[in-house]
C-alpha cells in the first residue's frame, strides 16, 4: 500500500524525460531552450522591454524639442467717437516660436540616448534577477526531491530490517521489544517520507507556476559538482565586467552628469521670435512685424542647476556604492562555490564511511553479536550523512552554477550582447 502511495505521489510530480541532446545543457539544469523561454516570457522581463519602448519615445521628444510653433487671432471692431456712425473692423494674426539656443538641443539628444542605453542595461538587470531566481528555485526543488528520494531509500531499508525482525520474533530468535524499536523506526519514516514528498511538490508547483515553460525531469541526475578555478581574480574581473547592476548605476550617473549641463544650459533662456500680420481701421492700415522676447533669468533657473549638480554627485556616489558592494558580492561568490565543493567532498567521504559502518553492523546483528537498537543507530547515522552529502553537492552545484550565472557564462543574459558563453 505504501509502495502505491510512493508511486503515485512521483506521478503527481511535472514528468518529462530532461533533455540532453544540446551540448549547452548540463544533466543536473533545465534544458537551456526552455530556460531561454521562461525568462522571455516573465513579466518583469517583459516589463524592462516597455520601459525601452518608453524611453525611446522620451528621447525622441528629446531630439524634437519642447518649444512648438504658437498662432495668435485677434479680430475687433473699432468705433471711433469723432464720427459715431464710421465703424472699423480689424483683425492680427501671427505666429511665434521660442528657439533652443545652441548646444541645447545635442544635450537633449545625449540625454535621450542616455535614457535609452540605461533602460537596456536595466532589461539585463532584470533578465539576470530573473535568471537568479529560476536557478535558486530549482535548486530549491532538486534539495527537496533528493531528500525525498533518500528518505525513501531509508524507507525501504528499514521495512526490509522490520521483516526480518517479524520473522525472529515469530521464530522466537528475538525479543518482541525489538519489533516495536524496528515498526517505530519505521513508522518514523513514513512520517518523513510523507512530509519531504510534500515539500517537493510544493516546490514543483511553485516552479510550474511561475516558469511553465519548464519541464521538470522524472529522475535527478547524480552529477558530481566541477571545482572551481583558483583564480579569484579573473572570476571577480569577469562579474564586474558583466554585472548589470553596475551598468545601470553606471548609466544613471552619465545620465545625471548630463541633466546637470542641460539644466545648466536652462540659465540662458531660449528666445521666442515671431511674425505677425495686422488689418486697421478697415483695410485702410496695414501691418507687417516680428516679435522677440527674452525671458528674464530669475533665482528659480539657479536654484535648478545646483539641484541638478547635487543629484548628479549623489549618483556618483550610489556608483561607488554599487562597485563596492559588487565587488564584495563577487568575492563571497568566489568563497563559497570554492567552499561548498570542499564542504561537499568532506560530507562525501563521512557518509561513505558511515555507510560501511552501518553494514557491518548490520552484518553483526544478523550473526546474534549485536542489538537492534545499535544496528537502527548506525542506520540513522548513515542516512543523515548520505543526506547531508547529497545536499552539500546540490550546494556545491549551485554556488558554481551561480558564480557562472553572474560572470555571463551560464545562460545568455542580453537579448542585445554578443557575450553568449556556455558554462565549461
Amino acid at each position: 500500500m505504501r509502495r502505491r502511495l510512493l508511486a503515485l505521489v512521483l506521478a503527481a510530480l511535472p514528468l518529462i524525460a530532461l533533455a540532453a541532446d544540446d551540448p549547452a545543457d548540463a544533466p543536473d539544469l533545465p534544458p537551456r531552450a526552455q530556460v531561454i523561454e521562461a525568462l522571455g516570457s516573465s513579466p518583469m522581463v517583459q516589463a524592462a522591454g516597455s520601459v525601452i519602448e518608453a524611453e525611446e519615445a522620451r528621447s525622441r521628444r528629446l531630439a524634437a524639442g519642447n518649444h512648438e510653433w504658437t498662432v495668435r487671432l485677434t479680430d475687433q471692431q473699432r468705433r471711433v467717437r469723432a464720427t459715431p456712425d464710421q465703424r472699423f473692423n480689424e483683425w492680427n494674426v501671427g505666429v511665434e516660436r521660442a528657439l533652443r539656443l545652441p548646444g541645447k538641443g545635442d544635450l537633449d539628444r545625449q540625454l535621450g540616448a542616455a535614457g535609452v542605453a540605461s533602460a537596456r542595461i536595466s532589461r539585463g538587470d532584470a533578465l539576470h534577477e530573473a535568471s537568479r531566481m529560476l536557478l535558486s528555485g530549482w535548486f530549491d526543488w532538486l534539495r527537496e526531491r533528493a531528500a525525498a528520494e533518500q528518505w525513501n531509500r531509508q524507507r525501504e531499508i528499514l521495512a526490509r530490517q522490520a521483516q526480518v525482525v517479524g520473522r525472529r520474533v515469530e521464530l522466537g530468535d528475538a525479543p518482541r521489544l525489538e519489533r516495536l524499536q524496528a515498526d517505530a523506526a519505521l513508522a518514523q519514516a513514513d512520517a518523513q517520507l510523507a512530509q519531504t514528498f510534500g515539500r517537493a511538490e510544493v516546490a514543483a508547483e511553485q516552479l510550474r507556476r511561475l516558469y511553465p515553460a519548464l519541464r521538470l525531469p522524472t529522475q535527478l541526475a547524480d552529477v558530481a559538482p566541477t571545482p572551481v578555478d583558483a583564480d579569484a581574480a579573473s572570476w571577480i574581473r569577469a562579474i564586474l565586467e558583466h554585472n548589470h547592476e553596475l551598468g545601470v548605476a553606471r548609466s544613471e550617473s552619465a545620465r545625471a552628469r548630463i541633466q546637470a549641463t542641460r539644466t545648466d544650459a536652462e540659465r540662458r533662456p531660449d528666445p521666442s521670435v515671431g511674425v505677425h500680420m495686422a488689418n486697421d481701421r478697415g483695410g485702410e492700415e496695414r501691418i507687417v512685424g516680428l516679435t522677440l522676447s527674452i525671458p528674464l533669468p530669475g533665482e528659480g533657473r539657479r536654484a535648478d542647476a545646483d539641484m541638478a549638480i547635487a543629484n548628479a554627485q549623489a549618483s556618483a556616489y550610489r556608483e561607488a556604492g554599487v562597485l563596492r558592494k559588487v565587488e564584495a558580492e563577487a568575492a563571497t561568490l568566489y568563497r563559497r562555490a570554492t567552499a561548498a565543493h570542499s564542504g561537499w567532498q568532506s560530507q562525501k567521504l563521512a557518509a561513505e564511511a558511515l555507510g560501511r559502518s552501518a553494514d557491518l553492523t548490520e552484518r553483526a546483528w544478523q550473526l546474534g553479536e549485536g542489538s537492534l537498537s545499535e544496528t537502527l543507530a548506525a542506520r540513522r547515522l548513515a542516512h543523515e550523512a548520505r543526506l547531508a552529502a547529497r545536499l552539500a553537492q546540490l550546494d556545491a552545484s549551485e554556488s558554481r552554477y551561480r558564480l557562472l550565472l553572474d560572470a555571463h557564462r551560464l545562460w545568455p543574459l542580453d537579448k542585445d550582447d554578443d557575450d553568449d558563453h556556455d558554462h565549461p
